[in-house]
Order: C-alpha cells, then sequence, then structure tokens
C-alpha cells in the first residue's frame, strides 16, 4: 500500500520527527535474537506505575480503579461503531473495569498521521501496527513498550497460543515489542474482478496472469465504458508488486520501502532495485498501455475514493482473498471472483497484523488484560470484533453473517482474530477454502519465500538515506509505475535520483543483513 504522492513531503518530515523524538530510545542491531531471560530485570519501559498495584486477582491487577483505555486503528470507523462501544464497554468494564475508546485513522490519511502519533508525545494505551506499517522501525526508535515481561504475566493466555516462529517474527533487538496475529494469512494477491458486466461477451474468462487481467479489462471497457477497468487510488496502484511477486520476488523491506528486492530461490541471493530489473521495461511498457487505453484515470495518485468497486464505479482491483470475500458479501450478484497471481504463495508473517503497547501509555498492564480477555474469551471476542448479535450480526450454522453492512462492520483490530473464535463469513466463496488448501500443500518451511518471513531489517545505519529514498521514490517512481511519465527517460531520471538519494549505502547495509540473517540460519 502506498500514499499519496502530494503529501509525500509530508511523510518524510514525519520521518524525521520521529528520529528526534526517539533518538537514543531503542537498542541498536539485529532483530533476530530471542527476547533475553527475565532474569536481567524489568526493562524501564515496563515500570510504570500499574506494575506496583496491589494485587485482587490471578494476575495481580487491582480492578479498583476504573480506567479508559484509548486504542488506534486504521480504516474508515462504521456509521453505528458507537453502539458496538456502548455494547462491549458494557462487558469490560463488569470484567476488568475499563472501556475503551477507539480512534480510526482513515484510509485516506493513515500514511502520514500514522507515525505522528507515536512522536507527537501523545498519550494513548494500543495501537494496531504490522510489519508494512514500519513496526520494526518504529521498535527501534522507541515507539513501543517492550513486552518482554508484561505480555506473558498479564497476557499470558495469549502468550501461551503463541508459536515460536510468531515470536522469533515480533522480536526487535532482543525483545517483544507487540503480539502478534494468532490468525494464519497467506500473501496471495491479484485481481478482485466483476464478471456479471461480461455476460453475453465472447470473454474466455481466463485469469492466470497480468496479461489475462489485460484482456479483461479490455473487455471492460468496451462493454462497460462508463466504469473504471481497474480502481487505483492514492494508496498506489500495487500492479508493480504483482508483477514481481507474480515472477517469484520477495520485497526485501515491506512498509513505505518498497523498492528493493531479490529472488528467494537464490543460494546467495542479491538485492536489486526496480531499474536494474531486466523485467522493468517489460512492466514499464504494460502499464503505459494501460494508461493509454484509459484502464485507470488519469488522476489517480490523487483519488482519495477507495469505496469504488464496491459502488459501481469500477469493475476491480488488486487485493487479497479478505477483501475478496468481502466484495462478494456485499454484492454477490456481481459475480466477483479472486485470481491469485503470487507465483510462490507463502504464510505471511505473524506481524502483517499486531497489537503494541506505545510508551507514553499510562494503563500497559489493564490494556494487556483486555487483550488477552478479547482473545481467549469467547464472549468478549464475539462483542469486540463482531457487535451485537442479533444487530450487527448472526450465526447460522457455525459461521457468522454480518448484517447491516452500511452501519456495522467486524472490527479493523485484525490482530484480534483468534482461531476457534474467528469464524467463516456465512455465504462467502467457497473458493477460498480450495485456494487455501492448495496453498498449505505448497509451503514449506525453510523453503522459498516462506525462508525469509522472519527476515527483518534494521534501517537506523543507513536512516537519513533511507527516509530520502522512499521520498525519492514516491516522487519519480509512482508516476513512472502509472505510464504517467515516458519508460525510458522516466526510468533514467528515476535512477539518477535514487542514486543521489543514496540507494547504493542502503543496498549496501541490507545486503549485509541479508547475508548474516542467511548465515544464522545455517548455524
Amino acid at each position: 500500500m502506498k500514499s499519496k504522492l502530494v503529501k509525500a513531503a509530508a511523510l518524510l518530515c514525519a520521518l524525521t520527527m520521529m528520529l528526534g523524538v526517539f533518538a537514543g530510545c531503542g537498542n541498536q542491531g539485529s532483530g533476530s535474537k530471542a527476547p533475553e531471560s527475565s532474569a536481567a530485570g524489568t526493562p524501564e519501559s515496563s515500570k510504570t506505575p500499574e506494575s506496583s498495584e496491589t494485587a485482587d486477582n490471578a494476575n495481580g491487577l487491582d480492578l479498583s480503579e476504573e480506567v479508559e483505555l484509548t486504542l488506534y486503528l486504521i480504516g474508515d470507523r462504521p456509521a453505528k461503531q458507537d453502539e458496538i462501544e456502548e455494547n462491549y464497554n458494557s462487558l469490560f468494564k463488569e470484567k476488568l473495569n475499563c472501556t475503551v475508546k477507539t480512534n480510526y485513522l482513515s484510509w485516506a490519511e493513515f500514511r502520514n498521521k500514522y507515525p505522528l502519533i507515536f512522536s507527537s508525545g501523545e498519550e494513548f494505551d494500543m495501537a494496531y501496527t504490522a510489519n508494512w506499517l514500519d513496526y520494526y522501525s518504529l521498535a527501534q526508535k522507541g515507539a513501543f513498550m517492550s513486552l518482554d515481561e508484561l505480555w506473558p504475566t498479564y497476557a499470558p493466555n495469549n502468550f501461551a497460543q503463541q508459536s515460536e516462529s510468531a515470536k522469533q517474527q515480533a522480536t526487535v533487538n532482543g525483545h517483544y515489542y507487540a503480539i502478534p496475529t494468532l490468525f494464519k494469512t497467506y500473501n496471495a494477491y491479484g485481481p478482485i474482478y466483476r464478471t456479471d458486466i461480461l455476460e453475453g461477451t465472447d470473454w474466455d474468462g481466463k485469469m492466470e496472469n497480468l496479461n489475462d487481467y489485460e484482456t479483461y479489462l479490455s473487455y471492460v471497457k468496451q462493454a462497460a465504458p462508463e466504469m473504471e477497468p481497474v480502481a487505483i487510488v492514492s494508496e498506489g496502484s500495487e500492479i508493480d508488486e504483482l508483477f514481481m511477486q507474480e515472477r517469484g520476488l520477495f520485497q526485501a523491506k515491506g512498509a513505505y520501502g518498497d523498492f528493493l528486492w531479490f529472488d528467494p530461490q537464490e543460494a546467495e541471493p542479491k538485492i536489486f532495485p526496480y531499474y536494474d530489473y531486466e523485467g522493468t521495461p517489460e512492466f514499464l511498457e504494460l502499464v503505459n498501455r494501460w494508461n493509454e487505453a484509459g484502464y485507470f484515470t488519469k488522476s489517480a495518485l490523487s483519488d482519495t475514493d477507495t469505496a469504488k468497486v464496491e459502488s459501481g464505479k469500477a469493475a476491480s482491483r488488486i487485493k487479497n482473498t479478505g477483501t475478496y470475500e468481502g466484495e462478494h458479501m456485499k454484492h454477490p450478484e456481481w459475480g466477483f471472483k479472486f485470481a491469485n497471481f503470487v507465483s510462490d504463495v507463502s504464510y505471511s508473517s505473524f506481524t502483517q497484523d499486531a497489537l503494541a503497547i506505545p510508551t507514553t501509555s499510562r494503563n500497559p498492564v489493564r490494556a494487556l488484560a483486555l487483550y488477552d480477555l478479547i482473545t481467549s474469551d469467547e464472549e468478549a471476542f464475539r462483542a469486540w470484533d463482531y457487535g451485537i448479535e442479533g444487530t450487527s450480526y448472526e450465526v447460522i450454522d457455525g459461521q457468522v453473517n454480518m448484517l447491516n453492512i452500511d452501519d456495522y462492520a467486524e472490527s479493523s483490530l485484525w490482530a484480534a482474530r483468534t482461531p476457534g473464535f474467528f469464524l467463516s463469513v456465512y455465504g462467502s466463496p467457497k473458493d477460498i477454502k480450495e485456494m487455501e488448501a492448495q496453498w498449505d500443500s505448497h509451503i514449506q518451511d525453510g523453503v522459498g519465500c516462506q525462508k525469509f518471513r522472519g527476515f527483518n531489517i534494521d534501517t537506523s545505519n543507513v536512516e537519513t538515506e533511507y527516509t530520502a529514498c522512499i521520498n525519492t521514490h514516491q516522487q519519480y517512481w509512482w508516476p513512472l509505475e502509472l505510464g504517467y511519465t515516458d519508460p525510458v527517460t522516466g526510468l533514467e531520471e528515476y535512477k539518477q535520483k535514487m542514486q543521489a538519494a543514496g540507494i547504493d549505502k542502503v543496498i549496501e547495509d541490507f545486503q549485509r543483513q541479508l547475508d548474516e540473517y542467511l548465515s544464522s540460519l545455517e548455524n
């Protein structure tokens, strides 16, 4: 996902602000070590007023004082979320004498505002985080509280359910700074597309790669000229990432820095930028064809309408199976289908969705106790994730049916999805389970992309150059990847600007870390 081009300077400013605010707060170095033993003592960031409270339950919590916890989530606030909050807060008050106030960072603004909630010094208690939201970099800068002792002590049920892989992936500089999701997801990605609008045409229905997708877009352009064939908004096109993943390549660094790749099948993989990849000219030719054919708008990078597919303005979008399920449920009559173009599907990192406690929290113990409740108590989970039974959801044959989706929605704290509690959606596409079974049979630990799910890059040694490259990439690559600039001269200019920003130094440092990671797997 990508933020608005016009706000690239604001993002650079936000990252620069964080450098000043967090300087000296986080340990530096490799993020591959397991957390240190608690014998080393409680981290200073864990020593809070709550840590010395008089116990009145098994976990040592003093619940005598009611507290209001503040949580930040990514997404658009549902119209009747107040009703859902009133319902679950009555339960939380009864069980833990606390309530939750939820703040939402909308899809149109989260890229710029998310870093600022940590650099501003604002006091709040919980935040959704993820590797694609720069979890590792933020942890290194001191944005999150160390959970080495707090997590197993005050969220013991959650901690006990975690796999060793999940714990390792949440580790930064030898410490836990977030609680990873318990829910297994996949990196499968591709077009979600309507089929109803091509009924009666001679379209063959084939959808196996980007060339097939291009054929589909051409048919949509003819059959439904009033619609955008593919929805592209200010978050970014995602066509470039899909092109690379279709060829089995792996992003060296997710989040904002999506400009470096390597081949996970190589014995000694080498990191490279877009301009050094032999397939980039082919990609630029493709997006230029799409631009000239009018498959997306000329103002995509300033378009903030993220609901164009569900509102009927666009025929398709590039996303994952979760979005496919949602679009299908909203409009089953439109015949939505999903096609995975990622050639080497692997399990997403367990930090794809996670929960963190900011260092500014005044109630970390209560926050962790609440999260433990949500992820270990089915009544609390349903109130949190689904809402009010009979009003926002119902359960039919062991599946959840969301009601009145214009006003209610499942929680966007995706990290809280808990196996055994999180239900399949009633009437969801049957082919999702079939696809997942196929991917499960293919995925092997230590093979291909799955081998690198524990690889987390530390940007501290090249922070200035990396931040400059982010800004430069957004400024010059984003128009290029949508065919807004000449593919030949534009690529050369992009290369020169990235080199001036310091990309060679970034690649050298990232390559060192990749080599060290591979060496650690052998030892």
